[in-house]
Protein backbone atom coordinates (compact mmCIF):
# COMPACT_ATOMS: atom_id res chain seq x y z
CA UNK A 1 0.00 0.00 0.00
CA UNK A 2 1.77 3.34 -0.50
CA UNK A 3 1.81 5.93 2.19
CA UNK A 4 1.10 9.67 1.25
CA UNK A 5 2.20 12.13 3.02
CA UNK A 6 0.56 14.31 5.23
CA UNK A 7 -1.19 17.38 3.88
CA UNK A 8 -4.36 17.02 6.00
CA UNK A 9 -5.17 20.91 6.94
CA UNK A 10 -4.18 21.47 10.26
CA UNK A 11 -6.12 21.40 13.18
CA UNK A 12 -6.59 24.72 15.08
CA UNK A 13 -4.45 25.49 17.66
CA UNK A 14 -5.44 25.46 21.18
CA UNK A 15 -5.85 28.91 22.71
CA UNK A 16 -2.82 29.86 24.77
CA UNK A 17 -2.87 29.62 28.56
CA UNK A 18 -3.15 32.80 30.90
CA UNK A 19 0.31 34.60 30.37
CA UNK A 20 1.37 33.07 27.34
CA UNK A 21 2.09 34.85 24.19
CA UNK A 22 1.44 32.76 20.88
CA UNK A 23 4.73 34.39 18.06
CA UNK A 24 3.38 34.00 14.71
CA UNK A 25 6.08 33.96 11.79
CA UNK A 26 5.12 35.26 8.48
CA UNK A 27 6.53 34.17 5.57
CA UNK A 28 6.80 37.73 4.35
CA UNK A 29 8.56 38.58 7.24
CA UNK A 30 10.84 36.20 6.80
CA UNK A 31 11.40 37.13 3.20
CA UNK A 32 12.30 41.02 3.71
CA UNK A 33 14.55 40.41 6.82
CA UNK A 34 16.31 38.18 3.83
CA UNK A 35 16.17 40.56 1.58
CA UNK A 36 17.99 43.46 3.92
CA UNK A 37 20.24 41.07 5.29
CA UNK A 38 21.53 40.32 1.51
CA UNK A 39 21.20 44.12 0.59
CA UNK A 40 23.96 45.00 3.24
CA UNK A 41 26.69 41.65 2.32
CA UNK A 42 25.75 43.09 -1.44
CA UNK A 43 26.80 46.53 0.26
CA UNK A 44 29.68 45.73 1.85
CA UNK A 45 31.25 43.06 -1.15
CA UNK A 46 30.88 45.98 -3.69
CA UNK A 47 32.54 49.08 -1.36
CA UNK A 48 36.04 48.42 0.24
CA UNK A 49 35.38 49.45 3.80
CA UNK A 50 35.67 47.65 7.52
CA UNK A 51 33.65 44.89 6.92
CA UNK A 52 35.09 44.16 3.63
CA UNK A 53 38.46 44.08 5.34
CA UNK A 54 37.80 42.03 8.06
CA UNK A 55 36.34 39.58 5.68
CA UNK A 56 39.70 39.42 4.06
CA UNK A 57 41.21 38.71 7.27
CA UNK A 58 38.86 35.92 7.86
CA UNK A 59 39.60 34.24 3.94
CA UNK A 60 43.23 34.17 5.28
CA UNK A 61 42.79 32.20 8.30
CA UNK A 62 40.71 29.78 6.74
CA UNK A 63 43.17 29.23 4.02
CA UNK A 64 45.34 28.81 6.72
CA UNK A 65 43.04 25.78 8.64
CA UNK A 66 44.33 22.30 8.71
CA UNK A 67 41.57 20.68 6.31
CA UNK A 68 43.70 19.13 3.51
CA UNK A 69 43.58 20.59 0.32
CA UNK A 70 42.07 17.61 -1.49
CA UNK A 71 38.94 17.32 1.08
CA UNK A 72 38.25 20.70 0.59
CA UNK A 73 38.30 20.61 -2.78
CA UNK A 74 35.96 17.64 -2.43
CA UNK A 75 33.46 19.92 -0.91
CA UNK A 76 33.80 22.37 -3.18
CA UNK A 77 32.88 20.01 -5.90
CA UNK A 78 29.94 19.19 -4.51
CA UNK A 79 28.11 22.48 -5.40
CA UNK A 80 29.46 21.66 -8.46
CA UNK A 81 26.26 21.95 -11.14
CA UNK A 82 27.21 18.49 -12.64
CA UNK A 83 26.98 17.15 -8.68
CA UNK A 84 24.18 19.00 -7.11
CA UNK A 85 21.57 19.34 -9.87
CA UNK A 86 21.35 15.77 -10.35
CA UNK A 87 20.89 14.78 -6.85
CA UNK A 88 18.17 17.02 -7.32
CA UNK A 89 16.17 15.57 -10.37
CA UNK A 90 16.50 11.94 -8.86
CA UNK A 91 14.70 13.11 -6.06
CA UNK A 92 12.16 15.38 -8.45
CA UNK A 93 11.55 12.24 -10.21
CA UNK A 94 10.98 10.04 -6.88
CA UNK A 95 8.60 12.07 -5.27
CA UNK A 96 6.62 12.83 -8.50
CA UNK A 97 6.27 9.25 -8.96
CA UNK A 98 5.25 8.89 -5.53
CA UNK A 99 2.83 11.48 -5.74
CA UNK A 100 1.04 10.63 -8.81
CA UNK A 101 0.92 6.99 -7.63
CA UNK A 102 -1.03 8.24 -4.73
CA UNK A 103 -3.44 10.40 -6.55
CA UNK A 104 -2.63 13.48 -5.43
CA UNK A 105 -3.94 16.69 -7.20
CA UNK A 106 -1.64 18.66 -8.79
CA UNK A 107 0.66 16.68 -7.69
CA UNK A 108 3.39 17.92 -10.17
CA UNK A 109 3.46 21.75 -8.49
CA UNK A 110 6.16 21.20 -6.10
CA UNK A 111 8.72 19.70 -8.48
CA UNK A 112 7.46 22.29 -10.47
CA UNK A 113 8.58 24.90 -8.08
CA UNK A 114 11.75 22.98 -7.41
CA UNK A 115 12.89 23.40 -11.09
CA UNK A 116 11.88 26.91 -10.98
CA UNK A 117 13.73 27.58 -7.91
CA UNK A 118 17.17 25.69 -9.25
CA UNK A 119 16.75 27.85 -12.85
CA UNK A 120 16.53 30.72 -10.79
CA UNK A 121 20.01 30.29 -8.90
CA UNK A 122 22.07 31.41 -12.86
CA UNK A 123 19.45 33.78 -13.29
CA UNK A 124 20.01 36.28 -10.43
CA UNK A 125 23.62 35.13 -9.76
CA UNK A 126 25.14 35.95 -13.06
CA UNK A 127 23.78 39.62 -13.27
CA UNK A 128 24.57 39.84 -9.49
CA UNK A 129 28.73 38.60 -10.24
CA UNK A 130 28.67 41.21 -13.22
CA UNK A 131 27.27 44.07 -11.31
CA UNK A 132 29.46 43.94 -7.75
CA UNK A 133 32.73 43.09 -10.03
CA UNK A 134 34.31 41.28 -6.98
CA UNK A 135 38.05 40.38 -7.27
CA UNK A 136 39.07 37.15 -6.34
CA UNK A 137 41.07 35.85 -3.65
CA UNK A 138 44.45 35.45 -3.79
CA UNK A 139 45.79 33.69 -7.04
CA UNK A 140 41.91 33.51 -8.62
CA UNK A 141 42.02 36.07 -11.53
CA UNK A 142 39.79 38.31 -13.09
CA UNK A 143 36.19 39.36 -11.05
CA UNK A 144 32.69 38.49 -10.72
CA UNK A 145 33.29 36.01 -7.46
CA UNK A 146 30.16 37.48 -5.46
CA UNK A 147 27.49 35.76 -4.61
CA UNK A 148 29.14 32.66 -5.34
CA UNK A 149 27.80 30.35 -7.71
CA UNK A 150 28.53 27.25 -6.31
CA UNK A 151 27.21 27.84 -2.59
CA UNK A 152 24.04 28.98 -4.20
CA UNK A 153 23.66 25.44 -6.50
CA UNK A 154 24.21 23.68 -3.31
CA UNK A 155 21.98 25.30 -1.43
CA UNK A 156 19.58 25.08 -3.54
CA UNK A 157 19.65 21.54 -5.14
CA UNK A 158 19.96 19.85 -1.52
CA UNK A 159 17.62 22.21 -0.32
CA UNK A 160 14.94 21.51 -2.75
CA UNK A 161 15.74 18.06 -2.36
CA UNK A 162 15.04 18.26 1.30
CA UNK A 163 11.78 20.12 0.79
CA UNK A 164 10.57 17.63 -1.75
CA UNK A 165 11.10 15.03 0.41
CA UNK A 166 9.80 16.31 3.71
CA UNK A 167 6.37 15.31 3.64
CA UNK A 168 6.87 11.97 2.66
CA UNK A 169 8.47 11.06 6.10
CA UNK A 170 6.16 10.02 8.56
CA UNK A 171 9.11 10.21 11.14
CA UNK A 172 9.78 13.53 12.61
CA UNK A 173 13.06 12.09 13.66
CA UNK A 174 14.32 11.22 10.21
CA UNK A 175 12.64 14.46 9.07
CA UNK A 176 15.13 16.33 11.58
CA UNK A 177 18.05 14.24 10.64
CA UNK A 178 17.78 14.86 6.67
CA UNK A 179 17.11 18.95 7.24
CA UNK A 180 20.26 18.75 9.71
CA UNK A 181 22.29 16.68 7.13
CA UNK A 182 21.74 19.37 4.56
CA UNK A 183 22.93 22.53 6.62
CA UNK A 184 25.86 20.62 7.31
CA UNK A 185 26.31 19.73 3.38
CA UNK A 186 25.55 23.30 2.48
CA UNK A 187 28.06 24.56 5.24
CA UNK A 188 31.00 22.26 4.13
CA UNK A 189 30.65 23.11 0.49
CA UNK A 190 30.90 26.62 1.68
CA UNK A 191 33.66 25.92 3.86
CA UNK A 192 35.61 24.56 1.16
CA UNK A 193 35.09 26.98 -1.63
CA UNK A 194 36.94 29.24 1.00
CA UNK A 195 39.64 26.99 2.12
CA UNK A 196 40.65 26.33 -1.23
CA UNK A 197 40.65 30.24 -1.76
CA UNK A 198 38.39 30.31 -4.65
CA UNK A 199 36.01 32.57 -2.38
CA UNK A 200 35.42 35.37 0.33
CA UNK A 201 33.63 34.58 2.88
CA UNK A 202 31.34 37.51 2.50
CA UNK A 203 30.91 35.63 -1.26
CA UNK A 204 28.96 31.93 0.55
CA UNK A 205 27.59 34.62 3.21
CA UNK A 206 25.42 36.55 0.38
CA UNK A 207 24.65 33.11 -1.31
CA UNK A 208 23.06 31.78 1.60
CA UNK A 209 20.10 34.53 2.18
CA UNK A 210 19.68 34.72 -1.67
CA UNK A 211 19.35 31.02 -1.74
CA UNK A 212 16.52 31.04 1.95
CA UNK A 213 15.04 33.47 -0.02
CA UNK A 214 14.17 31.14 -3.25
CA UNK A 215 13.95 27.70 -0.82
CA UNK A 216 11.36 29.79 1.02
CA UNK A 217 9.51 31.07 -1.99
CA UNK A 218 9.76 26.81 -3.15
CA UNK A 219 8.29 26.30 0.67
CA UNK A 220 5.53 28.69 -0.04
CA UNK A 221 4.19 27.90 -3.50
CA UNK A 222 4.38 24.25 -2.54
CA UNK A 223 2.55 24.19 0.30
CA UNK A 224 -1.32 22.48 0.51
CA UNK A 225 -2.64 25.77 1.18
CA UNK A 226 -1.38 27.48 -2.05
CA UNK A 227 -1.83 24.65 -4.66
CA UNK A 228 -5.46 24.07 -2.75
CA UNK A 229 -4.73 19.96 -2.47
CA UNK A 230 -6.57 19.82 0.71
CA UNK A 231 -9.95 20.30 -1.26
CA UNK A 232 -9.73 16.66 -3.01
CA UNK A 233 -7.73 14.00 -0.72
CA UNK A 234 -7.21 10.63 -1.66
CA UNK A 235 -8.67 8.21 1.27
Amino acid sequence: MTSIPDRRPSQPASAPEDGERRVVVRPGWILGVLAVLFGLLTWSAAVDGPVRRADERLAGEIRDSRLPAGAAEFLADLGNVAVAVPVLLAVLVYVSWRARRAGLPRWWVPSLAALVAMAAVPALVVPLKETVGRTGPPGMTGDGYYPSGHTATAAVAYGAAVLLLLPWLHSRYRRRELVIGCLVLVAAVSFGLVRRGYHWPLDVAGSWCLSAMLLLGLAMASSPSSSNDTARQPK
